[in-house]
Order: C-alpha cells, then sequence, then structure tokens
C-alpha cells in the first residue's frame, strides 16, 4: 500500500457546527427559509454549490449564496468541529505500515490546510488537495484524478477513506480500492449503496482493514 486519501469532513473532523450554521446564516441573509442543523447535515461533503442548488431551486444566485456562506465560515465556522474519536490512533497507524497519508477534499484547499494545521493534522499527512475557491476540482473523482496525476501514485496501491457516497464513486472512477467511514455523514444505507470495497465502523478499524485490502496483514 503506497498511499491513503483521506476524506476531511464526516471522516477526520467533525464539522457540523461551523458548516450548518454558516449555511444558515447565508439562507437568513438571502431571505430564504433556514432549516435546523439536523436538516442541513446532507450538506456536509458535496459541493457548496450542489447544496445551494437544492436548498434555493432553479434561478438562485448560487455565487451568492456561496459568498454568503463564506462570509461566516472564514471567520468562525472554520474552527468549529471537532476531530473524531480514534482518528489520531488510526493515523499513527496507517504512517506505521509505511503508507503516505493525503488529503483529499471537495473543501477549498487554503480552507482544508487552515483547519488541517488547527486540529493538528497537518504533522500526519504528506499533503492535501482540495477544491479551488472557483470550485474546480470539488468533484472527488476529478480531485483524485489530479491527486494521482500530481503525486505519481499507482491508484491500484491506493486506498480512498470516505463518509460519501461521492468518496466512493471517485475512487472508483480512478480504479482506486475505497473504504466506507461510518461513522460520518453518509445516509442510512448510502454507503453501502455505493458499494466500497469494505467498511469501517470506527477510525481505530481502519488501520488493519486496509493492510488487509492491500495483502500487508500478519
Amino acid at each position: 500500500m503506497d498511499a491513503v486519501f483521506l476524506d476531511l469532513d464526516g471522516t477526520l473532523i467533525d464539522p457540523k457546527v461551523g458548516i450548518t450554521t454558516s449555511i444558515q446564516h447565508a439562507l437568513r441573509e438571502l431571505g430564504a427559509e433556514v432549516p435546523t442543523p439536523e436538516e442541513l447535515t446532507w450538506c456536509i461533503g458535496p459541493p457548496l454549490w450542489d447544496s445551494f442548488a437544492v436548498l434555493l431551486g432553479p434561478g438562485a444566485d448560487l455565487d451568492l449564496a456561496v459568498a454568503l456562506y463564506r462570509e461566516r465560515f472564514t471567520t468562525e465556522g472554520l474552527f468549529e468541529a471537532e476531530v473524531y474519536d480514534g482518528v489520531g490512533e488510526m493515523l499513527e497507524e496507517l504512517r506505521d505500515t509505511g503508507a503516505g497519508l493525503w488529503i483529499a477534499t471537495s473543501k477549498p484547499h487554503a480552507y482544508a490546510t487552515t483547519i488541517a494545521d488547527h486540529f493538528g493534522l497537518s504533522s500526519w499527512i504528506d499533503g492535501l488537495f482540495g477544491a479551488e475557491l472557483d470550485g474546480t476540482r470539488g468533484d472527488k473523482s476529478a480531485l483524485l484524478a489530479h491527486a494521482l496525476a500530481e503525486t505519481g501514485i499507482d491508484p491500484a496501491k491506493a486506498v480512498m477513506l470516505g463518509d460519501r457516497r461521492f468518496d466512493i464513486d471517485g475512487a472508483r472512477n480512478n480504479h482506486m480500492p475505497s473504504i466506507g467511514a461510518l461513522w460520518g455523514y453518509g445516509e442510512e444505507g448510502e454507503l453501502h449503496l455505493a458499494e466500497p470495497d469494505a467498511l469501517a465502523g470506527h477510525p481505530e478499524e481502519v488501520a488493519e482493514i486496509a493492510a488487509e485490502m492491500m495483502g500487508l496483514a500478519d
């Protein structure tokens, strides 16, 4: 196993407060209906433009909605998150396999880097790939294709870990094995329907599962 690509939101960190509160801020500023945080958890994972298209409907100014979201997220929401229990141990065990660790997130890389630094994740990883501020490479398939091209990693010798179908589909579209993170924000049954190569119920299970998938287990 040469590398593990790690989703950020819903896999390494729980970003619910920062993301949902910032979405509420944008909707409120636009005079739109404001769902509860629990009703907005499906927005954790996909690109913001896609989420606001559903929330606001046809004809909405999606760029304005994203700008209003970032108005709050960049000053407060970035830091309204928590690292999931067991993630530190997971990263240590994955490093012990000799694999490189790369964050691959649909969040803009500028924000993701700030988050990784703030929550102490940067010391564990070899690098980070994220979308551009204009949404370029927000699609996980395009993002992983870019990451593989930049690193020269053989996708058959890598694993993608993520909590949403976008992560699993992105890996499959790049001929990369995947592990579904059941502790994240995929809706009930979403990961099962996405058919990852394996499922993990807790971060501490991931290293062993990845090693078994790659034939590295004792």
